[in-house]
């Protein structure tokens, strides 16, 4: 029981998606529709590319990318901006939760030694970097994911609606670099390389199925098998680093948003809400309830789906819930020896605000408010 309890507290979005699915059941009792309603091919899709990334992850590629990058860097500035920007781009094809969980503890390491201050603006531009960047793909973050997996958008329409605020996103985020002190970085005498041997081979090939499945060439569920055959034959650690209790807490919205639809009053209200203006509601939403919830939750009530899609990317910036991957940098960056939780909470809510300002801004100006 304790074991049981201890996780409760720990997965705490779980939690509340868990208690969110079942009180749901008040409004609509169980039936067929809560099981129609649980996107299976989404689901497919995610487990599929969270053991290929974690499968790469584990032979050192996105180290070694990162080692490459910052290989000749001899100031932090410089260090903070290229770290950055392998962070933006990074999220695109990784996801941003993994451009996170992978650069943030190689920025710790890189910038020992380093005042607080240029730590923290590091980690925070990065944050930034990997919930704005992500947006661009469908596969840089789940709720892209699942727009696209549920055939609510094509896999142009990611780069076609987000390439304007990816642009000012760089821009800003180079800006916000010039915040961080032109001190010379240590010399750290790790080596770039990578491991695993065969396991490379099977993971470029796995990618290839999870790539093929997104491009709709083979289904969801052909690309899944492959990928957990592999995995098993080859690395059956790797489903160890799948995060299984993602896929849980995205069953229990499915069965939650399935429960909403049946209930007429709540339906028409949130149908309400989005008839006003999809992109700024999604936004709102995001800073309370995180975006991929706010996705699942607000998509079946809209039919301006591109404008939902960029509240819920644009919504992942302002408070530290609004994306799963602000958490994941919070929690890394305050196990870290020496740090500063509370600065790291003042530089990441001004940047974020700032940020987000500058990107509803660009919004209003071309007509998408």
């Amino acid at each position: 029981m304790k074991k049981l309890t201890a996780f409760f507290r720990r997965e705490i979005v779980f939690t509340v998606a868990l208690i969110a699915a079942l009180a749901s059941f008040l409004l609509a009792a169980p039936g067929r529709h809560t099981v129609e309603g649980i996107d299976t091919t989404t689901l497919l899709m995610l487990f599929t590319l969270m053991t290929v990334i974690a499968g790469l992850k584990r032979v050192g590629l996105f180290d070694l990318l990162g080692r490459i990058v910052t290989a000749r860097i001899r100031t932090l500035r410089a260090l903070a901006a290229a770290l950055t920007l392998v962070c933006f781009f990074l999220a695109m094809v990784a996801t941003n939760d993994v451009a996170l969980i992978t650069l943030v503890p190689f920025t710790l390491m890189l910038m020992q030694g380093a005042g607080k201050r240029d730590v923290i603006l590091t980690v925070v531009l990065e944050t930034i970097a990997a919930n704005l960047g992500s947006m661009v793909t469908p596969i840089g973050n789940p709720q892209n994911l699942y727009l696209y997996s549920s055939g609510l958008l094509t896999l142009a329409d990611f780069p076609r609606l987000t390439w304007p605020y990816a642009l000012l996103s760089l821009i800003l985020l180079l800006a916000g670099a010039l915040l961080v002190s032109r001190g010379e970085t240590r010399e750290t005498g790790g080596e770039a390389r990578l491991e695993g041997g065969v396991r490379l081979w099977v993971y470029a090939a796995l990618g290839a199925a999870a790539i093929l499945a997104v491009a709709k060439v083979i289904p969801a569920w052909l690309a899944a098998v492959i990928v957990l055959a592999g995995a098993l034959v080859f690395d059956r650690g790797v489903l160890r680093q799948v995060d299984f209790v993602l896929l849980g807490t995205f069953v229990c919205f499915f069965v939650f948003v399935a429960s909403i639809k049946e209930c007429q009053p709540v339906k028409s209200w949130l149908e309400g809400l989005m008839a006003s203006s999809p992109l700024l509601v999604s936004l709102a939403a995001s800073q309370v309830i995180s975006n991929v919830p706010a996705c699942l939750l607000l998509s079946p009530f809209t039919t301006d789906i591109p404008a939902l899609m960029l509240g819920v990317n644009l919504g992942g910036l302002g408070t530290l819930v609004a994306s799963l991957a602000s958490l994941i940098s919070f929690k890394l960056y305050g196990a870290s020896e020496g740090s500063a939780k509370g600065a790291f909470m003042l530089w990441f809510t001004v940047l974020n605000l700032l940020a987000l300002a500058a990107l509803l801004a660009l919004a209003a100006a071309i007509g998408q408010i």
